[in-house]
């Protein structure tokens, strides 16, 4: 019988509607090319001597739906929060550093300041009008 894995925290976050694409970010992508957009993954690495401007995420892919682990770019992500993670699919792909609640709040906070600067300083010309991005799009609520 399959052990179950103990809960541990995690960041979650979710990922952009819509990205900026292309020449000076004139053109729009809906999500990323592995995650739709607005769907929830699990922060399980990230890259502190890349600025952590890279991460690792677990979430289910755009395409099969199924549970998938991909490195992608912060500035994709958006409301990092910690979370208690009971999900033995999500526990399975996060290896073996525990973190506690305290430590998951200042990544999730770290996270989202890295991932601001990032879409803002990504693409440095001004944006279109009208502009789709995430910080341009006024809240949905719930």
């Amino acid at each position: 019988m399959d052990e179950v894995p103990e809960p541990r925290w995690l960041v979650a976050a979710n990922v952009v509607r819509w990205r900026r694409y292309g020449d000076l970010g004139q053109e729009f992508r809906p999500g990323t090319k592995a995650f739709r957009g607005g769907a929830k993954v699990y922060v399980v690495d990230t890259y502190p001597g890349m600025g952590n401007e890279q991460l690792t995420a677990v979430g289910h892919g755009r395409h099969t739906g199924r549970w998938i682990t991909i490195d992608t770019g912060t500035r994709h992500l958006h409301t990092f929060r910690a979370r208690l993670v009971y999900s033995p699919a999500v526990l399975k792909r996060c290896g073996t550093r525990a973190r506690t609640r305290e430590e998951a709040e200042e990544l999730a906070a770290l996270l989202e300041r890295i991932a601001r600067h990032g879409r803002h300083a990504h693409h440095a010309a001004p944006h279109p009008d009208p502009c789709l991005c995430h910080e341009c799009l006024p809240l949905s609520p719930g």
